[in-house]
């Protein structure tokens, strides 16, 4: 069993409230949900205006399988022309690790 994790950091454009934040943020959340069958949240900057961080995890069998899913929510993340996203972090294990 291989588990990896993705934490992307974002800025997000010309927003002035967490309101607005927020009508950015959830819909972006709610397609990687929706795409890519996995688990995601809003994870950090959660106080703050213009800053957002995304985390995604998967578990599957193979790690090549890991690698893909997590390339495609940080390129999905990417295009979101309203949010620029400053670092990825990344880890993939297996489970005995």
């Amino acid at each position: 069993m291989w588990i990896g994790w993705i934490e992307l950091d974002l800025r997000l454009g010309d927003v002035h409230s967490l309101k607005t934040k927020r009508s950015i943020v959830r819909p972006i959340v709610a397609e990687v949900r929706r795409r890519f069958q996995v688990s995601v949240a809003e994870t950090d900057h959660l106080d703050l205006h213009r800053r957002a961080g995304i985390g995604a995890s998967i578990v599957a069998a193979d790690r090549a399988h890991v690698v893909e899913i997590l390339d495609a929510v940080e390129q999905l993340v990417t295009y979101h022309p309203e949010v620029e996203v400053l670092s990825a972090r990344r880890h993939i294990g297996r489970a005995d690790d």
